[in-house]
């Protein structure tokens, strides 16, 4: 029975469970944010299809970028998270996964970023360090700046310039509104997730726009960031050419985004969470179908 129980039915069953147990330490459903906006830069650079071999290693890239970053801000993080409610749950803190274990998986993931880089183009190749150093450095910030929320809009907005530099090789000013877009959308619904933990980053001493300025002020400026990101996405699509039919995605995103507002407010934050996936895949999705669109849809 010992035998039958270690055989192969045992060991696929041991494999898919750690892979899920992996996958929920990162939130592997959280490259939905920033996938979309690196296909959306690979079709403004072609001005049509990319083709299958930057798909390919763009979506490597990117499942690298985001699996490392995720695994290094729960290692780096794993203390703080164990004193938060909120997070006491994850992973690291419960012993589910160790860091050593951690480790190897950030380290891969950044290995399986830089491969792909290296496979796209020498410009790709050589900037990917610059994505490694941010990827590394973010999860420190909120210990000594309540700008940590920027630092994060700016490793998920590097994707659509990234997306661009895949197919193109070099480097343009174009596609970079479309990420200061992404880099303020980002920015924003972090403020409104950060809202969640203001008791306990004041306790701690850790930083946020909500544990410096108060969650009033945080919400507020999170609809500023939200209102010039918006503008932004609409300077993207003038400049690089898209279609009309564009700029109606652009509407549809900022729909989301009131609807987004809508759900928290300072004395009620108990639908942040819905806020924080739910909304904002969809914004993703959307844009990334509406810009598609407007590079096809007859100008």
């Amino acid at each position: 029975m010992a035998l039958a129980e270690k055989g192969p039915v045992y060991m696929s069953r041991k494999i898919v469970k750690a892979i899920g147990t992996l996958f929920g330490l990162v939130k592997f459903e959280h490259t939905l944010f920033a996938l979309p906006f690196a296909f959306m830069g690979t079709f403004l650079a072609s001005g049509g299809w990319p083709s299958g071999h930057v798909v390919l290693w763009v979506s490597l890239a990117m499942v690298g970028a985001r699996t490392s970053a995720m695994a290094l801000n729960r290692l780096i993080d794993r203390e703080i998270d164990a004193r938060n409610p909120r997070t006491a749950g994850r992973h690291l803190p419960r012993g589910v996964i160790s860091p050593a274990q951690v480790v190897v998986l950030a380290a891969l993931a950044l290995a399986l970023l830089l491969f792909a880089a290296g496979k796209l183009n020498p410009l790709a190749l050589a900037l990917s360090p610059l994505a490694v150093v941010m990827i590394v450095v973010y999860p420190y910030t909120k210990r000594f700046t309540w700008l940590s929320h920027v630092l994060l809009g700016m490793v998920l907005g590097s994707a659509p310039v990234g997306g661009w530099i895949a197919v193109t090789g070099r480097w343009a000013w174009s596609p970079l509104f479309l990420s200061a877009g992404v880099t303020l959308w980002t920015a924003g619904f972090d403020i409104i997730y950060a809202c969640d933990d203001y008791e306990f980053d004041r306790r701690e001493g850790l930083y946020s726009i909500p544990a410096v300025f108060g969650i009033p002020a945080g919400l507020v400026t999170a609809r500023v960031f939200h209102a010039v990101a918006l503008a932004l996405f609409a300077g993207a699509g003038y400049l690089a050419g898209l279609a009309a039919v564009y700029q109606v995605g652009v509407i549809v995103a900022g729909v989301l985004m009131w609807y987004e507002h809508s759900l928290v407010s300072p004395t009620d934050l108990s639908r942040a969470g819905v806020a924080f996936f739910n909304v904002n895949a969809a914004v993703s999705a959307v844009l990334f179908f509406f810009g598609v669109a407007g590079v096809f849809w007859p100008h």
